[in-house]
């Protein structure tokens, strides 16, 4: 057993998702109004990351031309099936309620067989529904499924309570188009429900979400399935998988995404807030939410997330080690382009 360090992706690095490719991990975080979009990084051990690109660079995939606080790209997953990379997501314009209605953006993916070249990134394929934290899961006979978050249908119009839901239906990948009508398979006693995630492993559907909202509440649950994506769904006895709370050096702590390594050793990528100490009182920290890592481990074909702990800075893990390194960034200006970590801020258009 080792140990490292938290987070591992620093400073505004907020809902990661992760892949392995072979001996290659690859993770996707939001970038919400800045640009370049989705910003892809690259491990061999899921502790030391290099950024290496961006899959949102083109005007023709990402025109962002309102943002509002909050607004942007929101939730990025990333997703490898027979040799294509996917990132989906979805592009907030404007976010703020007017009249307690909301403005839900369509989400898309972009897709590349060559993830280490932002050019080859394809224009996006818009899904056939609104919503945010869009996921793609491909089932053992090819059928692809979407879940996304969005507001439950069968709902008090004059009701101001937040009812975020999970719905899922299947999807004609090539052109974005439902197949099914979308089904509710997750709702919360919070209101919130969101950050799906789909895995299937040992016969079961696993179904992962974000609750309780992204503040001091946030929170991550499982569920199962033996059947469908569609459910029946069973929720695991130990839900909540952790907690953190605002008595925490890492606080505000969910929105997973797992994975395993060549040695058959599961972990999950989740988002958390460092906040500083003063005296007896915490005080926002400039960073943002980041990426935290933690192990996982099975018992009775359900996960259990660092054994139930709070994630820490110090964490441990098998063959985990403390990365030494010059947290220094720089750009010399010798090339034509700028180097990779420059982001510009979207523009709020003007109306007169």
């Amino acid at each position: 057993m080792g140990a490292f360090n938290n987070p591992i992706l620093p400073g505004f690095n907020p809902d990661p998702s992760v892949v392995r490719v072979d001996e290659d991990f690859f993770c996707v975080t939001s970038s919400f109004k800045y640009f370049p979009g989705a910003p892809i990084y690259h491990s061999k051990d899921l502790i030391k990351w290099r950024l290496i690109g961006h899959a949102l660079t083109r005007k023709s995939q990402l025109d962002i031309r309102t943002p509002e606080p909050g607004g942007g790209v929101w939730a990025t997953t990333i997703r490898h099936h027979e040799g294509v990379f996917y990132i989906i997501t979805n592009s907030f314009d404007r976010y703020r309620p007017q009249v307690d209605d909301r403005v839900w953006p369509r989400g898309f993916y972009v897709k590349t067989t060559n993830i280490w070249d932002d050019s080859t990134w394809s224009d996006p394929v818009y899904f056939d529904q609104v919503g945010f934290d869009f996921d793609l899961f491909w089932d053992d006979d090819g059928t692809v499924y979407l879940s996304s978050t969005y507001r439950k249908v069968d709902r008090d119009p004059q009701s101001k309570l937040k009812d975020f839901a999970i719905h899922v239906s299947t999807v004609d990948l090539e052109t974005g188009t439902l197949t099914s009508m979308p089904k509710m398979i997750r709702e919360s006693s919070s209101g919130v429900a969101e950050g799906s995630h789909i895995f299937k492993l040992n016969g079961y559907y696993y179904l992962f979400t974000a609750e309780g909202g992204t503040e001091s509440g946030h929170c991550e649950y499982v569920s199962r399935s033996r059947e469908s994506p569609f459910g029946p769904w069973e929720m695991a006895p130990h839900n909540p998988l952790w907690r953190n709370t605002t008595s925490d050096e890492v606080q505000n702590t969910g929105h997973c995404d797992i994975v395993d390594d060549t040695h058959g050793q599961w972990w999950a990528l989740c988002l958390g807030v460092r906040p500083r100490r003063e005296g007896n009182d915490w005080r926002t920290s400039v960073f943002g939410r980041e990426s935290m890592l933690l192990p996982v481990r099975w018992q009775d074909d359900w996960p259990v997330f660092n054994d139930g702990k709070p994630v820490t800075l110090h964490m441990n893990g098998p063959r985990a080690y403390e990365v030494d390194e010059d947290k220094a960034w720089c750009d010399d200006f010798t090339g034509d382009k700028l180097g990779l970590g420059w982001y510009r801020k979207s523009k709020t258009a003007l109306s007169f």
